[in-house]
């Protein structure tokens, strides 16, 4: 529940309020007998009914609108419904944006002509000098004996006592009494600390609390802290510690004891065969790539809209499974406990997103029988050797976004943890901090893993040239900062803004979303389409007190650029966001309470606010992104227009849209900004489209490269797969970004592929980009390079932010008079030749060139700037 006694006192209030009355009147509707409002609400239900069996069936027959037409689907008079955002609908799940419910095309203000020359320029792009790539992240060497106590990770050892003898096993029990050994695989718990994995698939550990009173240890079936050793080194050799204090000790007598950890005894190491295979998913991709230095340009994949940490969301008991678990695959992908209590169903929100289907297997690994699936939302997709597949085949830029809901935690029966935002968000930042030391811990020992947090755009080049993957932590929320409306205090100020801003900060944060359900203190919301509409209103009223102010748009905003049109009466579910919709049915009865809305298109009439004004500007300042995703139309507007105002005064504002939650007429503003834009990935077919489209609002001024937003595990749907046996299907083993060779997934008995799959979970991303090639045909190579370039185009856009001036070969607002080289002095580095005389045209290897003015000369002179292998500047010239 939230932090603060006042705000968990009054949230309790308005909610037993609401539900109370709305309560009353769903009951005195479905009890009147007979009368017509009665057999409306039945109507409702049998309509929904009715919808999930239709979707059902059409998910099953696989008929999905493709080509052309999926773009007449998208025009007036074809499936406007579409724009709801059905989570089973495939054409609204690949709709240019998920924001707008009219014509996404209808505020195209890019000119035809501008349009071709955009696209041509992307072309001109494309073949330009490219940047090295070699193979890249070796392992640790492995040597015979262990460098430190980080070293044994993944390994097979045996362990050797102070009298030479080596330990074996005596029935359960180890000893070193007689010859034999006992092959132990290290398996990394965390940082220092072990599961010794014996050769019965077992674990020496404390069999039971007798052996530990006895101090007796034993090899154990199942993990657990009474088999998770901390290992330290003690001269030649290595103790063995649990967390009770307890060590492992080679008595004179040959037995294995428990002792203090003062009397441990230091074990010698040795490199062994004859291990067992600890239970992981393989994925099946080669060795990954990485720059052929640190400082050139990069390449790799951009996602800039994910989820990794939302198994604490909403209370920590929605979504199954965890991203990772110390004790390995077989604890961290399992179901949820009110779905394994009830064999599947019970799992009231899996049954009500999957379209109706009840029960499902409940096993996980080593079966995966029903999930993970590009429909099944409540159950894990992002486990980290997911998220290692994807990087294996290309991925380097990646945001993870905190998120929480507090409405949606409170009306949820089960939770472990606070509903407050901020309460989230600080709980999931150290989870990414953890994960990304156990897989520290995976690759033998501290920043050896290829999972790196980065906090600047610098840093974060550094980690995709060294073939790491750039992890960027983000932020969308409701309420972030505590900035709530109405009569849920606590109410934010300027202050507090900065507080809570300077603390992200510090926690790593750097990209943005101010809103995502509500309106708020900082900004109006653009809200949710159809009944969904109807029951994230209702959420909106119990959050601060208002419903959403949906007015007629303006119409000097033009033809489709609106917020989601509000219904009265709910119809079928789920639509935009099926999770929200389905907690909110399930949990949250509904009544006549929301207001009666124009059918004209809706605009919400709240719009940024001065404290919304504050935290923009805030955000410029400390060269965060800012993405004004799920804002009102009014709302986005304004901000783009104060984000174009600082511009003009000079000042480097960072802009991107990730996951199509923007409509189209802002896009090309953004872009205009120096911005990147990551649409939401849904299915192949549909984001070849989206590619096309943003080809042509390209702005020539800025680099180009394009990325998605899986939003995954933020409660998207993910793609579906195509028909089966299509000539066009992918092949495996297929060549991924970097030449990287891509076999099909293994995870225990499953084996996943993309043609029959889907996006079952984020280990399938480089198959899914693979199949978007295979579909684009002769354009295949285009979408490829354009792809490859997106973690590129995002670190520019950040650079920009962090205050480095563009490319003046591209944008002569940014071009340099060649005397402002003469600062470049020997011995600089790289981040400091990046701010004094900004961003390069090319970054080949060791290399940056750059265009000058030179006085009174109309020819631009070319200066080269050149470093050593370490980043430091030994040569400057201009020709």
């Amino acid at each position: 529940m939230p932090s603060s006694t006042m705000t968990e006192s009054s949230a309790k209030w308005r909610l037993v309020c609401a539900t109370a009355v709305s309560g009353a009147l769903v009951g005195a509707v479905l009890l009147a007998p007979h009368s017509p409002a009665r057999e409306s609400a039945i109507s409702v239900r049998q309509a929904y009914d009715t919808q999930v069996e239709q979707d059902a069936l059409a998910r099953d027959a696989d008929q999905h609108p493709t080509g052309d037409a999926f773009m007449e689907a998208m025009r007036p008079g074809g499936d406007t419904e579409g724009h709801n955002h059905d989570h089973n609908d495939v054409a609204t799940k690949n709709a240019v944006s998920r924001g707008d419910l009219s014509d996404p095309l209808a505020q195209d203000i890019t000119a035809d002509a501008d349009a071709i020359a955009a696209s041509a320029s992307v072309a001109i792009d494309r073949g330009a000098d490219q940047p090295l790539l070699v193979a890249g992240f070796t392992t640790r060497p492995r040597l015979a004996v262990p460098q430190d106590r980080y070293a044994m990770a993944g390994g097979c050892y045996s362990l050797q006592a102070p009298s030479g003898r080596f330990v074996h096993r005596a029935g359960r029990k180890p000893t070193v009494v007689g010859a034999g050994v006992e092959p132990i695989r290290f398996q990394a718990t965390r940082l220092g600390g072990y599961l010794l994995y014996g050769t019965k698939s077992d674990y020496l550990g404390v069999t039971s609390l007798l052996d530990l009173l006895l101090h007796a240890p034993g090899f154990v079936a199942v993990a657990g802290t009474n088999t998770d050793w901390t290992v330290h080194a003690k001269g030649s050799g290595y103790t063995f510690v649990l967390s009770s204090g307890r060590s492992l000790v080679a008595k004179p007598d040959g037995s294995i004891a428990l002792g203090t950890a003062d009397k441990a005894t230091a074990f010698k190491l040795h490199t062994i065969d004859g291990c067992a295979t600890f239970p992981e998913i393989e994925t099946n991709v080669g060795q990954p790539f990485k720059g052929s230095t640190s400082m050139q340009e990069t390449r790799g994949l951009l996602d800039a809209h994910s989820h990794g940490m939302t198994h604490e969301f909403l209370g920590g008991q929605v979504l199954c499974g965890k991203p990772w678990h110390p004790y390995g695959v077989t604890k961290a992908l399992v179901d949820c406990p009110d779905h394994t209590l009830t064999a599947g169903y019970g799992a009231l929100l899996e049954t009500f997103l999957s379209g109706g289907k009840p029960g499902h297997d409940t096993t996980g690994w080593p079966t995966f029988r029903d999930w993970p699936a590009p429909h099944s939302l409540t159950h894990q997709a992002l486990y980290y050797k997911w998220l290692e597949r994807s990087w294996r085949g290309g991925l380097r830029v990646f945001t993870s976004l905190l998120t929480e809901n507090n409405v949606l935690c409170e009306l949820y029966p089960l939770k472990k943890n606070s509903c407050n935002d901020m309460d989230a968000i600080r709980l999931q930042a150290k989870d990414m901090r953890q994960l990304e030391d156990y897989v520290d811990a995976q690759y033998g020992g501290p920043g050896r893993g290829w999972y790196r947090i980065v906090k600047d755009p610098f840093e974060a080049r550094r980690v995709v040239n060294e073939g790491k993957l750039a992890v960027i932590m983000g932020i969308e929320t409701s309420v972030p900062f505590d900035c709530n409306i109405g009569a849920r205090a606590p109410k934010c100020t300027k202050e507090s803004i900065d507080r809570s801003l300077d603390e992200v900060h510090r926690l790593g944060v750097r990209q943005m979303e101010i809103t995502n359900k509500f309106d708020n203190g900082l900004t109006g919301v653009a809200g949710d389409a159809g009944s969904t509409g109807v029951l994230t209103n209702l959420a909106n009223f119990l959050n601060t007190g208002s419903w959403l102010r949906m007015a007629p748009c303006p119409a000097s905003f033009g033809a489709g650029v609106q917020d989601q049109q509000q219904v009265t009466v709910p119809g079928v579910l789920p639509e935009q966001d099926a999770l929200f919709g389905a907690i909110a049915k399930l949990f949250a009865p509904l009544g006549a309470l929301a207001p009666v809305y124009t059918s004209q298109p809706h605009c919400n009439q709240a719009g940024l606010t001065e404290l919304g004004r504050h935290l923009i500007i805030r955000l410029v300042e400390k060269g965060m992104l800012f993405d004004p995703d799920h804002m009102s139309v009014l709302a986005r507007r304004q901000a783009l227009d104060l984000l174009e105002q600082l511009a003009q005064e000079g000042k480097r504002p960072g802009v991107l849209s990730s996951h199509s939650w923007s409509t189209p007429d802002a896009l090309p503003r953004i872009y205009a900004l120096g911005g990147v834009i990551t649409p939401y990935a849904g299915d192949s077919k549909g984001f070849l489209e989206k590619w096309k489209k943003h080809l042509e609002w390209r702005d020539e001024r800025y680099y180009f490269g394009f990325g998605f937003g899986a939003d995954i595990n933020g409660f998207g749907a993910q793609g579906d797969a195509r028909k089966p046996a299509e000539a066009n299907d992918v092949d495996y083993p297929f060549s991924a970004v970097g030449g990287v060779l891509v076999d099909r997934e293994r995870g225990g008995q499953r084996v996943w592929d993309i043609n029959t799959d889907g996006v079952a979970h984020y280990g399938l991303y480089p198959d899914w980009v693979e199949d978007v090639r295979v579909l684009a045909a002769a354009d295949g190579e285009d979408f490829m390079a354009d792809m490859s370039r997106g973690a590129e185009a995002y670190l520019q856009t950040w650079e920009r932010a962090s205050g480095v001036t563009n490319d003046g070969c591209r944008d002569p607002r940014a071009l340099r008079e060649l005397g402002a080289f003469d600062d470049v002095a020997a011995g600089m580095s790289v981040t400091a030749v990046l701010q004094s005389v900004g961003q390069p045209h090319t970054r080949i290897g060791t290399t940056y060139t750059y265009c000058a003015q030179r006085p009174g000369d109309e020819v631009l002179a070319a200066v080269t700037v050149s470093f050593t292998a370490a980043g430091e500047v030994v040569r400057v010239e201009a020709s």
